[in-house]
Formats: structure tokens, C-alpha cells, sequence
């Protein structure tokens, strides 16, 4: 079914052929290539008014869509919330730009719990893509092995799994497959011996390759790369593809094992497809870690969740990073940002930054519109858009506001992870001194929050900087990942309301 065109516009179902004419125009004058350039969420939602424009004004088009839309709506099915909090309501006209944010989440519908409770798990598509170069000799191959033989055994008969090997070359260990001769699966997983280099892209590759053949909309079409190394000359190729199998509904999730991976180039892997990136520091973790991702695919409510961001023409959306559940930045270089799964019992928090512009005018104004587009697995009319249209007050004398206690708990802690970005990109630039400052400035934070081991890490940090000049690729990645698992503990991490 095409996706609502009313909601696009937003509009009744009742609305009149003026009525649909003048909603395309007013939301044309704000996302207009035109008038609005250079912005990937004002282009893709611009295309989407004009789809709904074409359908709503085709008078069999229009029947034939209601028609469908009342027989779905018949058979009460399972929805979402999709609430969007400013960090302030009324703001002032100030002569040089300010910053506003946006808390974004996505709440799985409550009855969908009972559902949970009878058992009906969602579907899976799930294809693991193993590093089984060299350097996982030993005992990462064995634990790998046995993570595998944990998830086969987590898996219904209704299940598909594939598993794919690479080192220099890929191999297809267990072709795209339903769940139903387990020992025999296992079987094949032991088969997995260490040697050769890494070529990322060519396990991908195959792995894709293998969840192509079940790809469906009623399933979780997932991809697990888990890696100890970094590949040499095929990051752009693999985020490049990561891209392609975004659109088709295929998420990646990527787990870097010890400290010789490319941290930066697995976050943008996983970011690209709405998957998460995980750090496993040790051998002993990786049952656990691929275990816990896999219980979570099987308790999805939504899939393909995406959302576009359409700041007005004088508004610059400047960063956008997801909460919860997997705390990641996000990247919005694309008209739609993908944030993978929404599961029953946890909702999708999203903090978006904007850059107002100087010396506003006095009254109501639009900030951006949001657009939210997921795949409820339980519907039959699967596809679920929302719309949200954000507006402010500017004000010569606005009221004195509390902003909201989620979005500053948020910040506090996105602080903390952006100390230690910083410190990178001055290393990067070679400024030394401003690294060692701000890990320094980090220790400090994080133990007055009472985070002590990972303040004796940042500790360490500023020392091995200011005899190095650089970050220890294990200090690193821990200062990184759990600067940014703190989120976890903040109020957008409760339960869905």
C-alpha cells in the first residue's frame, strides 16, 4: 500500500480538492529545492507532497487508496507515538545565531505487549559475517563458536540464518537457510579455522548476497559483522554498500573485538543502515554481546524505522544522535536517517541540534518538520508515516522556561562524549596541549559523577597523550564507547509510556 498522503500533507481524509491544493502549496513554499537548498530531508519530503499531491488529485487513485486505508483501519491494527519536546518553547531574538534541540521519540504501541506475552516473536532474517583472519586464532574463534551455537539455539524453526566467513576471501559456511536441522548448523559453524587477512568488504559482500535470499517485509532483515582487524582499502566501498542495502530494509550491526579495529569506520558501517556498533574489549565478552543483540532482534515491534528532517530555509540542522536504545551518532548527510528496529518494550530517542538564525522576528515561526516512516511487522497494512510540524514563539521578553529534565540529562552526558571527540580531532590537528586539557577537564567530570574507573582511564589518557602525542587504541575506544553508553542511564532510556 502507497504510504498515507493525507498525513504527508497533513490533512483529514475528508479534505476537499482546496484543501489538498493549498496544503501542497504551503508545504512547497518551505521545501521547495529552490527555496530550500542544500538540505536532504527538505528534498525527500518535498518528493513525498508531490506523490501525495499526484494521488489525492486522481479521482480513482484517491477512491481506490481509501477503499484499502478503511479495510485496514477495520481490523485495529497496532500503532506508535511519535512525540517531539523542544528545549524551549519561546525564545528570544538574539543578534547572532542560537541553538535549539529537539528530543524525538518513537513509542512502540502498549497492546503490543500482549502480544509479546503470547509469544509472538518477531520473525528473523539473520545473517552473522565472521572475521576468521589470523589474529583470531585461539580462543576469539572458539568463543565466536560458541556465540553461534547460542544463537542457533535461541532461533525457531521459522527463522532464517546464514552464516558467512572471510579472511581474504569470503566463504558461505551455512547457505541462507529456515531453522530446522540445528546440530547440522552447528556442525558447519565448527568448521571455521583462522587464517589469512581481513577484506571486510568481501564477507559483506557475500553476506548480503545470502539475506537477499529471504529478504521480506514481514521479517527482520539483520546482518552481524563482528571483526578483530582493520581492512585496507575498502571502507568506501563497504559504507557505499551498507547505503544500497539501507533502502532494500537491511540493517548491519558491527562489533569490533579487541583494539585493532577501525572504530570510526564500523560507526559509520552500522550508522548508514540503522544497525549499532559495539566494542567487545575481550574474547570471554563475545558470547554475551552477540547473545543480548540477538534477544533484542527478536522482540522488534517495528522495523525500517527512518526519520527526515526538513529544517525551514533559514534553519541548519546541525548534529542529530540516538539515545536510546543504542546510544550512536547519527549521520545526516541523507534525506531519510535510519534508525533500525523499534523493540516492544524500549522506544527510540533521537536529540536533533538546530542553528537558529539572528535577529528573528517577533511572533509564531515553523522551525523544521519531521517525518516519521516505520513497518509495524504485526499490521497488515504494515507502513506507518506520522508528521510533525515544530513551531516556536520568539519573544522580546520571553518568560523565564525550565527546560525539559530528559533533554538536560542528555546533554550532561553527550557532553562527556563529545570531550573526548574533541580531544581526538586536537590530536588529529596536532595541538597536544588542548588534548591533554580536555581529558583532563573529562577525568574531572566523570568523577564528580562518580564514574571512577572510567575517570582513571581518561587519567591515563592525558598522560600516555603528553609522552605520545596520541591516545592508546585501547584508551581510545573505551573512552568512546562508554562515554557514550552513559546515555543509557539517562531519563530517555525509561519505558515506553
Amino acid at each position: 500500500m502507497e504510504m498515507d498522503p493525507y498525513v504527508v500533507l497533513g490533512l483529514a481524509p475528508n479534505a476537499n480538492d482546496h484543501d489538498i491544493k493549498s496544503a501542497y502549496r504551503r508545504a512547497a513554499r518551505r521545501l521547495h529545492p529552490d527555496v530550500n537548498q542544500n538540505n536532504p530531508g527538505a528534498a525527500v519530503q518535498f518528493s513525498d507532497i508531490t506523490a501525495a499531491h499526484e494521488l489525492l488529485t486522481n479521482v480513482d487513485r484517491r477512491v481506490a487508496y481509501d477503499r484499502e486505508a478503511a479495510e485496514a483501519q477495520s481490523e485495529n491494527q497496532l500503532t506508535l507515538g511519535f512525540r517531539i519536546t523542544p528545549s524551549k518553547r519561546v525564545v528570544g531574538p538574539l543578534s547572532e545565531p542560537q541553538v535549539i534541540y529537539l528530543l524525538a521519540e518513537i513509542i512502540p504501541d502498549p497492546r503490543a505487549r500482549d502480544k509479546q506475552e503470547q509469544k509472538h516473536e518477531s520473525r528473523l532474517n539473520l545473517t552473522l559475517v565472521l572475521d576468521h583472519s589470523n589474529s583470531m586464532n585461539g580462543s576469539r574463534i572458539d568463543e565466536v563458536k560458541v556465540a553461534a551455537h547460542r544463537i542457533i539455539d535461541q532461533l525457531s524453526p521459522d527463522d532464517i540464518f546464514s552464516v558467512v566467513g572471510f579472511n581474504d576471501f569470503s566463504e558461505v559456511l551455512i547457505p541462507a537457510t529456515p531453522v530446522k536441522d540445528k546440530a547440522a548448523l552447528k556442525a558447519r559453524v565448527s568448521m571455521m579455522n583462522a587464517s589469512g587477512g581481513t577484506e571486510i568488504f568481501k564477507g559483506l559482500e557475500a553476506g548480503i548476497a545470502e539475506n537477499r535470499t529471504y529478504l521480506g517485509p514481514r521479517l527482520v532483515n539483520h546482518i552481524v559483522l563482528l571483526t578483530d582487524g582493520n581492512t585496507y582499502g575498502d571502507q568506501e566501498r563497504s559504507v557505499n554498500l551498507a547505503r544500497v542495502v539501507a533502502k532494500e530494509g537491511i540493517a548491519i550491526s558491527a562489533m569490533g573485538l579487541g583494539q585493532e579495529w577501525n572504530d570510526e569506520f564500523l560507526d559509520e558501517l552500522a550508522s548508514a543502515t540503522g544497525g549499532t556498533s559495539e566494542y567487545i574489549k575481550s574474547a570471554s565478552a563475545v558470547v554475551r554481546f552477540l547473545n543480548d543483540h540477538i534477544r533484542n532482534l527478536s522482540n522488534v515491534f517495528a522495523e525500517r524505522v527512518q526519520i527526515s528532517v526538513a529544517p525551514d530555509p533559514d534553519v541548519r540542522l546541525e548534529s542529530a544522535f540516538k539515545l536510546a536504545p543504542n546510544p550512536q551518532a547519527l549521520s545526516i548527510t541523507q534525506g531519510y536517517i535510519p534508525l533500525g528496529s523499534l523493540q516492544t518494550t524500549r522506544k527510540i530517542s533521537v536529540l536533533l541540534q538546530f542553528e537558529m538564525p539572528a535577529d528573528m522576528k517577533a511572533g509564531f515561526r515553523s522551525i523544521a518538520r519531521l517525518v516519521l516512516n516505520a513497518d509495524i511487522l504485526a499490521n497488515r497494512r504494515q507502513q506507518h508515516i506520522a508528521l510533525s510540524d515544530i513551531s516556536l514563539e520568539i519573544s522580546e521578553s520571553p518568560r523565564p522556561e525550565e527546560p525539559p529534565t530528559a533533554i538536560v540529562d542528555a546533554l550532561g552526558k553527550l557532553t562527556l562524549y563529545r570531550m573526548q571527540e574533541r580531544a581526538r580531532e586536537a590530536i588529529e590537528r596536532g595541538d597536544i596541549q588542548e588534548a591533554t586539557s580536555r581529558l583532563e577537564n573529562l577525568e574531572a567530570r566523570l568523577l564528580a559523577m562518580g564514574e571512577v574507573e572510567l575517570a582513571q582511564q581518561a587519567r591515563s589518557e592525558a598522560q600516555q597523550v603528553a609522552y605520545t602525542n596520541n591516545l592508546s587504541d585501547k584508551g581510545r575506544k573505551a573512552l568512546k564507547y562508554q562515554t557514550r553508553h552513559l546515555l543509557l542511564g539517562s531519563s530517555v532510556e525509561e519505558q515506553p509510556e
